[in-house]
């Protein structure tokens, strides 16, 4: 653990490496509060730039024990954590979850819980992922600490999972042919209202448990909100069709192939599209003030988040959520390899380049600057990974430039970064094993530096064997090809520097 700020009331987050929590850290502190996170992952803060402002409490929403020590002299808990994307039996999970939280809320004397849930129609059936929602709030203010359940819909903002399926369907589909919950009412609500609602939800009259609904200024169909978008791009707008077919999983598999989403997270997604989310009461605006300027419209949010995007400037992403299925625990050490069999493609190459010139390059690796090798081999493997139900290869990058420890690159995740020295990649496509990619580089000599690139490979079972012998001679080209060109755009980096340099150097000593 680090120590917490100085300061007045102790705020408790729950799901700070997700979308919504890892925004709502940085505001809790403007606003004069400590802040405690609670992480199954520590690891994933390293380099969130907000770290060492709080207290990191390691554990799990399954585990009693470290609840307790999480809650222990806290004024205000978060519950930001949802399993949106979740196979099986997850509903069971968010109930245990939500109990085991409520009996430590109580069991701390926690004088107020803040929930973020869905928005929904006031009815009886729902579609699992809002029925989860609704119930967990439900838990949550049945356990004797005064809770306030704030039910959002569609949330507008750089990097969310909802404004990155809209614009993919807009920017990639010049007609679309959709079912029929095009026509539904939503009313989406910019991400920077919901952090200001639940930054303001902390301060309510104590004696308030009930929730309420949130929402922006409009109530759009999704097909005028796709249209909104396309205005706002810059784009022609989409001739869309509602066709009288409703069939979430055939939906969601064609979104999952024409947007970055995977098809576990578009599932609950459409499945939730088919219900009108409208807010049906506004009675949050009578205990809270507007935010300076008024709500954000709809148009508004879309304006600000291409802006941040455009401008790399995205403080968190769907992206970095966790995909089901895949692996979640670092490479086994060497040399040992913890008993596997495994495959590994080791290249070595020397750059002309200074290390820093080098480590550029390999950080800036994905995304819009690719794989520095044939990229038509990479786009059919991301193609294919869609196909199959995997994430793909089109989940880019948060920043073009700078990666963190736990977010997502394209169809790998960032499991090791030690800036100026190694990044290693954990593979989340779809793989009949385990994979991960490690790219280093060190100093050789006053101006060289040394291109060490591994992969490795674990493979499950038959198949996992023949997968490797069949992509065995693909690799020697694209491995190859990858070392050589990263080492060769190092070198053309430095030489572009230093003639650069070269003038400004002349004209200093001239000067002199």
């Amino acid at each position: 653990m680090t120590s917490p700020r100085t300061g007045s009331d102790l705020a408790l987050v729950t799901g700070a490496t997700g979308y919504i929590g890892g925004r709502l850290v940085p505001r809790l502190l403007a606003a004069g509060y400590r802040v405690r996170v609670f992480v199954r992952n520590p690891g994933k803060l390293r380099d969130v730039p907000w770290v060492d402002e709080v207290e990191v409490v390691e554990g799990d929403l399954g585990d009693p024990v470290s609840l307790r020590t999480a809650t222990a002299g806290v004024d205000v808990l978060y519950y930001l954590v949802h399993s949106m994307g979740a196979k099986g039996d997850f509903e069971s999970t968010e109930r245990s979850s939500a109990h085991n939280v409520a009996a430590a809320a109580a069991a701390a004397d926690v004088s107020r819980i803040v929930y973020l849930g869905g928005l929904h129609p006031d009815t009886p059936t729902l579609s699992k992922h809002l029925g989860s929602r609704r119930e967990v709030g439900t838990i949550l203010m049945a356990s004797g600490v005064p809770t306030i359940a704030l039910q959002a819909g569609v949330i507008i903002g750089s990097g969310s999972t909802s404004f990155e399926m809209i614009r993919h369907l807009t920017e990639v589909l010049p007609y679309m042919p959709a079912p029929g919950w095009v026509r539904n009412h939503i009313q989406p609500i910019a991400v920077r209202d919901v952090l200001y609602y639940l930054v303001a939800a902390a301060a309510l009259p104590r004696e308030l448990n009930r929730s309420f609904d949130i929402g922006g200024p409009d109530v759009l169909r999704y097909g005028q909100m796709m249209n909104g978008y396309a205005v706002e791009a810059g784009l022609k707008q989409r001739p869309i069709a509602s066709v009288p077919v409703f069939a979430p999983r055939l939906a969601a598999h064609w979104v999952n192939v024409v947007t970055p989403i995977p098809r576990s997270l578009a599932v609950p997604i459409i499945e939730s599209l088919q219900y009108d989310c409208v807010a049906l009461e506004q009675d949050i605006r009578d205990l809270v003030p507007d935010p300076e300027g008024g709500l954000t419209g709809y148009r508004a949010s879309v304006r600000l988040a291409l802006g941040k995007e455009r401008a790399g400037e995205v403080e968190t992403s769907w992206q970095n959520s966790s995909v089901m299925d895949a692996p979640s625990d670092p490479i086994p050490s060497d040399p040992e390899w913890a008993g596997h069999t495994v495959f590994t493609d080791v290249k070595h190459r020397r750059a002309d380049a200074p290390v820093d010139e080098l480590w550029k390059v390999i950080e800036g690796i994905g995304g819009d600057n690719g794989w520095y090798s044939l990229p038509v081999a990479w786009a059919a493997r991301g193609l294919l990974d869609k196909f199959i139900g995997g994430v793909g290869l089109r989940r880019g990058r948060r920043n073009p430039d700078r990666l963190q420890v736990g977010e997502a690159l394209d169809f790998w995740r960032v499991e090791t970064l030690e800036r100026g020295t190694l990044l290693r990649l954990r593979a989340e496509m779809k793989l009949p094993g385990l994979a991960w990619l490690e790219l280093r580089c060190e100093p050789d000599g006053s101006t060289g530096s040394m291109y060490h690139q591994r992969a490795v490979f674990f493979p499950k079972g038959l198949g996992g064997r023949l997968y490797w012998i069949a992509i065995l001679p693909f690799h020697g080209i694209i491995f190859t090809s990858m070392a050589t060109k990263i080492t060769a755009k190092a070198a053309r980096n430095a030489r572009a520097v230093a003639s650069a340099a070269t003038p400004a150097a002349l004209a200093g000593s001239v000067a002199e």
